[in-house]
């Protein structure tokens, strides 16, 4: 399978499918999804010191026998780890437990008001010393990222965001490409919330795929990087057989009008 990919800011290419591991609870169910989503062909791992699986990741790509320069690797800050010095200490510890001498990607989780300049500054240590291929952000919004930009030297690579039709926010993408900060969503299935939703089943019926593999692909043909989360292996192979067909240019703008602002996260424009 071949999952087709974006090229950064900075010119280095990244998959536009991975798979993403915040599973709470499930962290011996994480190093076996890891290893079948990269048996079924992904080659994007997107985890978190928050998440606490960092180990499990690492272990699941050793017995993969993938070379590490195939896989893309992003991982992030927690809340409360930002700030300059806890920030560098925070990413050791993450490329510890990774048992990697880089990161493809290193992301602020969140936009903490206090820490974000502090935090941005030693992403950006990270990214000169060359232990991050990119640096970018997560949960940020046009306003917290005008603010971080009033002092950063480096533009965020990669914005990554709470993305489904039922929270789409179009002005978020449209600023991310504005700015040319490559947007990335997570819970792109909405944790299953939405998969009897009458509008969307009609249109999954009409391609002959489940509602997940048309979310997935409604995520990716907005060009945004997608990371659905699973632990079993059907679910895994099926949210990545979405290579084979397109959703239509007016299906896509029906998808558009879905949003009621259904969320699995925090919504940003609440935060400080």
């Amino acid at each position: 399978m071949d999952i087709p990919s974006t090229t950064l800011s900075n010119g280095i290419s990244m998959p536009l499918l991975g798979l993403g591991v915040y599973a709470p609870r499930q962290n011996n169910e994480v190093q076996q999804a890891v290893e079948w989503a990269l048996e079924a062909g992904c080659r994007l791992i997107d985890t978190a010191a928050a998440y606490g699986n960092e180990r499990e990741v690492a272990d699941a790509i050793r017995s993969s026998g993938i070379p590490r320069s195939d896989i893309f690797i992003t991982t992030k800050v927690w809340n409360d780890d930002q700030g300059y010095n806890r920030t560098l200490r925070a990413f050791n510890r993450s490329l510890e437990r990774l048992g990697i001498d880089a990161v493809d990607l290193y992301l602020i989780h969140w936009p903490i008001k206090e820490h974000r300049h502090d935090t941005w500054k030693a992403l950006e240590k990270i990214y000169r010393d060359g232990r991050a291929r990119a640096i970018g952000i997560s949960n940020h919004y046009p306003a917290h990222i005008d603010e971080l930009l009033t002092e950063a030297q480096i533009l965020p690579a990669v914005n990554q965001i709470e993305l489904s039709p039922y929270s789409f926010l179009p002005e978020v993408i449209d600023y991310c490409r504005q700015k040319n900060i490559q947007p990335e969503g997570y819970a792109p299935l909405v944790r299953g919330e939405k998969q009897n939703d009458p509008k969307l089943v009609a249109l999954a019926e009409k391609y002959g795929k489940s509602t997940y593999q048309l979310l997935i692909r409604w995520s990716m043909q907005h060009g945004v990087v997608t990371i659905p989360k699973s632990v079993h292996r059907e679910r895994i192979y099926e949210n990545f057989d979405v290579l084979d067909f397109t959703i239509s240019d007016e299906d896509m703008r029906h998808m558009n009008t879905f949003y009621d602002n259904t969320r699995i996260a925090d919504d940003p424009r609440t935060l400080p």
